[in-house]
């Protein structure tokens, strides 16, 4: 049973920065691909970021220079820091996994399995 468990989130002013985690546990970790999406009241579901098992990354547009998505295979867990936060960055944010490890998946419908989210909220 794959089981994620975000934590970090809070609420920071603009410009201030938070550490996303991403505890993944009942699989063998290093052979999954990654990702962590982000959700806002009323919109779509949006990628933020991808890993796959290779440490290839990719970064949607709106989150590039800021935002930096990592791993740690011994500890399991899937990281995303978040720098120069703005009020846009507020949401749901989410981190997913799939068994496809060499890719790198930036479709919300790409992934399996789904954490329940960590509320990141930015006030100007």
């Amino acid at each position: 049973q794959v089981q994620l468990v975000e934590s970090g989130g809070g609420s920071v002013q603009s410009g201030g920065s938070l550490r996303l985690s991403c505890q993944a546990s009942g699989y063998t970790y290093f052979t999954y691909s990654m990702g962590w999406f982000r959700q806002a009241p009323g919109k779509e579901r949006e990628g933020v970021a991808a890993i796959n098992s290779n440490g290839e990354t990719t970064y949607a547009d709106s989150v590039k220079g800021r935002f930096t998505i990592s791993q740690d295979n011994a500890k399991n867990t899937l990281y995303l820091q978040m720098n120069s936060l703005k009020p846009e960055d507020t949401a749901m944010y989410y981190c997913a996994a799939d068994r496809r490890w060499w890719l790198l998946l930036t479709n919300r419908n790409e992934y399996n399995y789904w954490g329940q989210g960590t509320q990141v909220t930015v006030s100007s």
